[in-house]
């Protein structure tokens, strides 16, 4: 697999908002375009109401859920050899296997499926056995595999029949005393002698091979034919076709076919390390989900095995990343939050501004490339502008945001506060919604200095949605920082888009305290059932709450 047809996933942070999906959506549009190479769009979360709202409107589809980023079997180079019939004979496989300079040979299904391994070392065991005359036809040998093998030509039969009772033998006495030990179903490999033919047909052999290039009379083809005896003729002498009639048996018969120890394309190189480093394996399979083969994999392939390429979008803090996030190469990071805590193996390509929205800066990029803004792409970043910004409420926004959510508004044909207003609405849809999801449908993890936290929130139109969602979230935000282990304290924004506040749940040790001081309002502490503070003018995350938590805590 060469680098540069490797595909890139262009991905937002856990938790994505509508910015997260629709930014990933159009940036990996634009780097197809400019590149040719294959760039796609992901999501590291569930798929909240306002953005579904904004995809459907749209006609576009969500892009696939990432789980993780994890380096699979998928992302290395897996040596694609081709699947064998599993009647093929033992000489075939090892010409194919000298061929492609590959020491194991998967036996497949006419669908793919994977039936048997065959390997140099079970093939040689056949040849340095010793087996009894009769093993030809106990693997039940197809006479088109000794056809094969021994170079000859049928004169008279049917190669596709099968070899299956008898013994093989070569007819070196003369006929008075080949009838005494020709019996009825052998193969005999005799010379040109008339006689020694006529009578290995008449003591009811199944097959003869005549050697030497010897010519076949009509009277024993006709014989044959009558008692339904195949007859083969090579150049080859008896004692080379008896060295070599062996190698015609099928590798089914030696083939391994219980325990076989394969992976799948989803299965993770870490995972697989241990396994394969118990097994004195040289090859193992790989299939797909399906169970179809798709190629085989050797320790020697994991050496130089290359993580998933990324792209990140709306985020650069490793908190907020898909998981796996360290195993993967980072190639370009286009983002508008404070610098966070990602590590890059190598240096990449990264652009931050003070803006606020990524999709801002998506449509920026997409001016200094000169490419064509179609309707459904203005759609999306116009519709990740307002959901950032708060249809231009937020302190985040700056003049940039709203001068580009306006000429992407005119492009896609939206008119854009009655637009806004039922983006919002489907977003703050939330009646059939579990706590859970409420809680973390847009919840993001930070650190500051030693003190690790974590911050949800939910914008509406509606004070009474918020007060009802306030008394439902109350309760779920002590069970949820119990679970979450790792995080000091825990916040939950019910953000009034309207009147631009904020009601804030304050959960953990000192949680409420702290934010009385960092924004410098009186608790009169009538509220002792409770951990809520209102934060008047307060409706942006990025950059009001948290900048004001980190200063709270460095004090």
């Amino acid at each position: 697999m060469e680098y540069n047809k490797r595909k890139t996933i262009v991905i937002g942070h856990k938790n994505p908002d509508t910015d997260s999906i629709c930014s990933a959506i159009c940036y990996a549009n634009l780097k197809a375009k400019a590149t040719g190479l294959e760039y796609v769009p992901g999501r590291a979360g569930q798929v909240n109401e306002e953005t579904q709202f904004v995809l459907d409107y749209f006609g576009v589809e969500a892009p696939k859920l990432v789980g993780h980023v994890r380096t699979e079997v998928r992302d290395i180079e897996v040596r694609e050899t081709k699947g064998v019939e599993k009647n093929i004979s033992l000489k075939k496989a090892w010409t194919i296997m000298q061929a492609a300079n590959v020491v194991t040979l998967p036996a497949v299904t006419e669908d793919g499926m994977l039936e048997g391994l065959i390997t140099v070392g079970d093939i040689t065991k056949s040849y340095m056995n010793v087996y009894d005359s009769s093993i030809l036809s106990k693997a039940n040998t197809q006479y088109s595999n000794i056809i094969e093998t021994v170079e000859g030509d049928l004169i008279v039969g049917d190669a596709q029949a099968y070899f299956s009772e008898g013994k093989v033998l070569i007819a070196a006495a003369n006929p008075d005393l080949m009838e005494y030990y020709i019996n009825k179903n052998d193969l005999v490999i005799l010379g040109n002698r008339y006689e020694s033919q006529l009578c290995a047909i008449e003591m009811e052999a199944a097959c003869i091979i005549v050697c030497e290039g010897a010519g076949v009379s009509m009277t024993i083809k006709k014989l044959a034919e009558q008692r339904g005896c195949t007859v083969i003729a090579t150049a080859y002498d008896t004692y080379t076709v008896a060295r070599l009639v062996n190698q015609s048996m099928p590798i089914s018969y030696f083939m391994k076919t219980e325990n076989l120890i394969t992976f799948e394309e989803s299965d993770v190189i870490d995972e697989i390390k241990d396994v394969m480093a118990s097994k004195r394996h040289r090859d193992f399979p790989i299939l797909d989900k399906h169970g179809r083969y798709k190629g085989m994999i050797s320790r020697r392939n994991l050496l130089g095995a290359q993580g998933k390429m990324l792209i990140l979008v709306d985020h650069n803090e490793k908190s907020q990343a898909v998981d796996g996030i360290e195993n993967a190469r980072i190639m370009e990071i286009i983002d508008h939050h404070r610098l966070g805590t990602i590590e890059t193996i190598s240096p990449v390509f990264f652009r931050n501004q003070p803006l606020g929205c990524t999709a801002t800066i998506v449509y920026q990029m997409y001016q200094e490339s000169g490419a064509d803004v179609d309707k459904t792409t203005a759609g999306l970043l116009c519709s990740a502008i307002i959901s950032d910004t708060l249809l231009f409420r937020s302190p985040t926004c700056t003049e940039v945001d709203k001068r580009a959510a306006l000429e992407l508004a005119a492009i896609a044909g939206i008119q854009i506060d009655e637009y806004a207003g039922e983006m919002f609405t489907a977003g703050s849809n939330l009646k059939s919604k579990t706590d859970e999801e409420i809680f973390y449908q847009d919840f993001k993890r930070f650190t500051a200095g030693k003190v690790s936290f974590g911050v949800g929130q939910i914008s509406s139109l509606n004070l009474q949605e918020l007060e009802t969602l306030r008394d439902r979230l109350l309760p779920y935000i002590v069970e949820a920082h119990k679970q979450q282990r790792g995080v000091d304290m825990m916040f939950f924004m019910l953000t009034n888009i309207l009147d631009e506040s904020t009601m804030l749940i304050c959960e953990g040790a000192g949680s409420k305290k702290m934010i009385v001081n960092a924004f410098h309002i009186e608790d009169d502490g009538k509220d002792a059932r409770s951990s809520v503070v209102m934060l008047p003018g307060v409706v942006s995350r990025k950059k009001q709450l948290i900048p004001a938590i980190g200063m709270a805590l460095q004090v």
